[in-house]
């Protein structure tokens, strides 16, 4: 999820809206592949969107903000997903999302002090035979329970540790 050394944030985001601004609907092509390239959507690529598509900040705030897709600040390392649907939430997804909430040590939407994990809802993975069903960096993982989250969250911290560190602009 991070960018390359030789290039900034600012310049990533410059050239990703200077290649995507022409086509129709450009707007969520943009966001997704900010989002995809440094992690998150900058505030402060809100105005430099607007102005390429002829768009108030406001119009581009709403939709960043309308889609829980999108991130306004740096996640933490590895990224959780909990599936919050309806079929997940027929076979435990809510007492799983509780779970992972103690588990971490931080809500939806929020980061662990250490920036390890970030915890998100999502609202459906496409496993809903398989449910509850979850994600961490964007592999997923079904019918899991508290402890196979645990095991899941362990694992990817473990690995983790084995790595050397990224280095980020």
């Amino acid at each position: 999820m991070s960018i390359p050394a030789a290039e900034p944030v600012r310049e990533r985001v410059a050239r990703i809206v200077a290649a995507r601004r022409d086509m129709p609907g450009a707007l969520l092509p943009i966001l997704h592949e900010i989002q995809d390239a440094v992690g998150y959507v900058p505030a402060d690529a809100l105005p430099e969107i607007a102005r390429a598509l002829n768009l108030s900040r406001a119009e581009v705030h709403g939709v960043v903000t309308f889609y829980h897709h999108f991130r306004d600040s740096k996640p933490g390392r590895h990224v959780v997903q909990v599936c919050r649907a309806e079929a997940c939430q027929a076979v435990g997804s809510e007492a799983l999302a509780a779970h992972a909430e103690r588990a971490l040590g931080c809500a939806f939407h929020e980061t662990t002090a250490d920036g390890g994990f970030t915890l998100e809802p999502v609202y459906c993975l496409g496993q809903c035979a398989c449910g509850p069903a979850v994600t961490i960096d964007g592999q997923l993982a079904g019918r899991v329970t508290p402890q196979r989250f645990d095991a899941l969250v362990k694992a990817c911290a473990d690995a983790s540790r084995d790595q050397p560190a990224e280095v980020e602009a």
